[in-house]
């Protein structure tokens, strides 16, 4: 009988929780005003950053090749990625309320881990990509047609959604009693796992287990692929013509190691109470850094890019 009850106590308090308390940035109260306008500022950039690559490659037929394809929707998959969690996050540093409703946390924690996922799988294909254009530049051209270029991004999309409705059940099949203050600025899957009203260590385990095999197997298939690149580069006899394959790529591995780097700080460290307490500040470089860096990367570096830019712009 007294199973019974506590469970039935359980389910009401879930049923009528309604709404989390984002609460990441209570720690700060003197510094909301600065982080607000340094994060509006970094947002409009990004956006505008990521437009203008969507843009020219949109128009300028030179850069219609799979290469700059895969940017173009790699800054789209961004764009959305920073939609998702920068605009309620700026409301909340100036707004007294900083509630968000249960289901628009798990439409957050969705999208969120969805694009996030879609953002890896793209820098994996784009690796493969420079792969295929380097090590076998001949059959590149059949290889990855536009047939080809269309499955790596729907199978990018697909599977990083796949992982995210999987990762978002798990959570949200969690009993959530009293407690509803999320110490974070979004509705972050960790937090939300220790936030629930029972010790589900399977549960938690299984989605430590997912994320970390999710990054490490997309880097490590990056890394494979920049193997193959650079044996094929230093097999080149002219200096001019190594240099000349590496900058293809250097962008795309500058951005991957800002990516991994910042996304396994949150993602390897001890999922202990202790490492929770520092996920706000160390969640800012991947949800918020990594998307204001990635089209300054990819267009500062691109000799290709910049002269199109202008072409695009009518400058000499």
């Amino acid at each position: 009988m007294i199973l019974i009850s506590r469970s039935s106590i359980m389910k009401k308090n879930q049923t009528n929780l309604t709404e989390f308390i984002l609460d990441g940035f209570s720690a700060f109260p003197e510094l909301q005003t600065v982080l607000s306008v340094v994060f509006l500022l970094m947002y409009i950039l990004t956006l505008l950053g990521n437009l203008v690559i969507i843009s020219v490659i949109g128009v300028d037929c030179n850069l219609h090749v799979p290469m700059y394809f895969f940017l173009s929707v790699l800054s789209f998959s961004e764009t959305c990625y920073s939609l998702v969690i920068i605009p309620k996050m700026l409301v909340n540093l100036l707004a007294r309320s900083k509630t968000i409703s249960f289901a628009g946390c798990a439409a957050q924690m969705f999208f969120f881990l969805g694009l996030g996922g879609t953002n890896c799988l793209i820098l994996t294909v784009m690796g493969y990509d420079r792969f295929l254009a380097i090590c076998y530049p001949l059959r590149y051209p059949v290889l990855m047609n536009v047939w080809g270029f269309s499955q790596l991004v729907a199978f990018s999309w697909a599977v990083g959604f796949l992982i995210s409705l999987t990762e978002t059940v798990l959570v949200f099949r969690l009993p959530f009693c009293d407690s509803h203050v999320i110490s974070h600025f979004f509705c972050h899957m960790r937090t939300l796992v220790r936030l629930a009203c029972t010790d589900d260590h399977i549960t938690e385990g299984v989605i430590a287990a997912i994320s970390i095999v999710g990054l490490s197997v997309s880097f490590m298939l990056i890394m494979l692929s920049y193997v193959f690149i650079l044996s094929t580069i230093l097999r080149i006899p002219s200096t001019d013509g190594r240099h000349t394959a590496f900058s293809t790529c250097a962008s795309h591995l500058i951005v991957v190691i800002v990516h991994y780097g910042f996304a396994s700080i949150i993602y390897f460290k001890p999922n202990t109470a202790s490492a929770l307490n520092n996920d706000t500040l160390l969640s800012i470089p991947y949800t918020i850094i990594t998307p204001f860096l990635s089209p300054m990367i990819f267009t500062l570096r691109n000799k290709e890019f910049k002269v199109a830019f202008k072409r695009v712009l009518g400058l000499p």
